[in-house]
């Protein structure tokens, strides 16, 4: 009989750097962040439905660009990158933004980017 993976699935982990320390499964999406860079366009939009990986993927570029190199080990990226290169990430989730009208959407969109400013020592005008 083969091994049991059964504890190794990544049910309900979208945090790459979290898949990584628990060593659970991990589907290598690492060259297509290669191909990005290479291909140098300043812009991507993530099309995917639902459960189809989306905040993995913008999980694992923030730990790529922080330069994380000891979560890539076993990755098709970890010697194919310069990690001395360290990018400033800043991540903005809306999923916990829960309003009842455009104006408390606005407010909590306000207060989510102040708090984002305030910790990455971004003045706001």
């Amino acid at each position: 009989m083969g091994e049991d993976i059964r504890g190794r699935l990544s049910l309900g982990i979208a945090e790459f750097n979290s898949l990584i320390k628990l060593n659970k499964i991990y589907v290598d999406k690492t060259r297509f962040i290669k191909k990005m860079m290479d291909h140098g366009e300043t812009y991507y939009f993530l099309s995917r439905p639902r459960r189809f990986g989306k905040t993995l993927m913008v999980s694992t570029l923030e730990n790529f660009f922080q330069g994380k190199k000891e979560l890539f080990k076993n990755t098709y990226i970890y010697d194919k990158y310069d990690w001395n290169e360290k990018y400033p990430v800043i991540r903005i989730s809306m999923n916990n933004l829960l309003n009842d009208s455009s104006e408390e959407l606005k407010e909590d969109i306000l207060s989510m980017l102040e708090n984002v400013a305030k910790r990455n020592n971004i003045k706001l005008s």
